[in-house]
């Protein structure tokens, strides 16, 4: 006798993924929920209404849950209704995330812990959160979005890329730690993306203090550094969905590798920090700045 629709639909997988109502979370969102999964969508609470506008709403297959990652009873109470409405978590997708443009003189603790709460120490808790059934279960998927951030630190990005180095980190160590339990661990890394994601982008106090202030010693470095990046992603190729695209390979492949590139570009920094001297690599960077021969004209206070 065949197999009831509903005993198939029992037998998908489950992904739960944060930070999933914008952006690449919206695309990776609508790969998942045409695909063969049961899915478990989470955004901020205000965040919600971009699924409805987006076409994509709860179903047999799909729940949608508010989720403030940096709440601690918010992600117990997110990981505890996926296990109510499916049973198990097959794989989590930390896709949250937050970034601060400030150099570090610019940046107050209360922003910096902002900015490693977001990217490091909430998607830490999820997987500690997830681990226990998938070990139970001898599989499972731990797919962290990092960044180009995680392997090269651009000025004014340093707290940003401070998190992604962190989770870049924690995320190796987590590889060996599970692979005995079979849980595969990989880190995508996204470079440039053709969106208005970089708009998103926060300014601490200071930061937007010197962006304003023409005499400010750094006020160079973000005048010239933003629409650099607007112009680099403008002219990227590599699109939200194109990357949603690489983190379902990472949980498709048999045997997913610890780092993929999420953009060719990323590939490329990749391949040039592996092969040219650490000295010329970050000199031809620095060479490669926007207007960097205006930066620090200003050294006063």
């Amino acid at each position: 006798m065949a197999p009831s629709y509903a005993a198939h639909v029992d037998a998908l997988p489950v992904v739960l993924v944060t930070g999933a109502s914008s952006g690449l979370g919206q695309a990776l969102a609508r790969r998942l929920a045409s695909g063969p999964w049961r899915v478990v969508l989470t955004a901020r609470p205000a965040s919600l209404g971009r699924f409805a506008a987006a076409g994509i709403r709860p179903g047999e297959r799909l729940e949608i849950l508010g989720l403030d990652v940096t709440d601690a009873e918010q992600r117990r109470a997110a990981v505890d209704r996926a296990l109510e409405r499916f049973g198990r978590i097959d794989a989590l997708v930390n896709n949250a995330g937050v970034a601060y443009r400030s150099v570090l003189e610019h940046v107050r603790d209360k922003e910096r812990l902002a900015q490693m709460d977001v990217n490091f120490l909430a998607p830490m808790e999820l997987v500690r959160l997830v681990l226990p059934g998938m070990r139970a279960q001898r599989s499972g998927r731990i797919v962290n979005v990092s960044s180009v951030g995680g392997m090269m630190a651009m000025p004014t990005m340093a707290v940003y890329a401070a998190s992604k180095f962190a989770l870049e980190g924690a995320s190796e160590a987590l590889w060996y730690e599970v692979r005995p339990f079979g849980v595969h661990v990989t880190l995508v890394e996204p470079g440039f993306i053709h969106s208005t994601s970089f708009e998103n982008t926060r300014f601490t106090a200071d930061s937007a203090q010197s962006l304003r202030e023409r005499g400010d010693p750094y006020h160079a470095h973000y005048e010239h550094m933003e629409p650099f990046i607007a112009r680099l992603m403008a002219w990227s190729r590599s699109t939200p969905d194109f990357v949603a695209w690489r983190i379902e390979r990472a949980l498709t492949m048999r045997s997913p590798p610890l780092r993929m590139s999420g953009t060719p570009d990323a590939f490329l920094f990749a391949m040039l920090r592996r092969v040219m001297p650490r000295r010329l690599y970050h000199a031809a960077l620095y060479r490669a700045l926007p207007q960097i021969s205006r930066w620090g004209a200003h050294g006063g206070n």
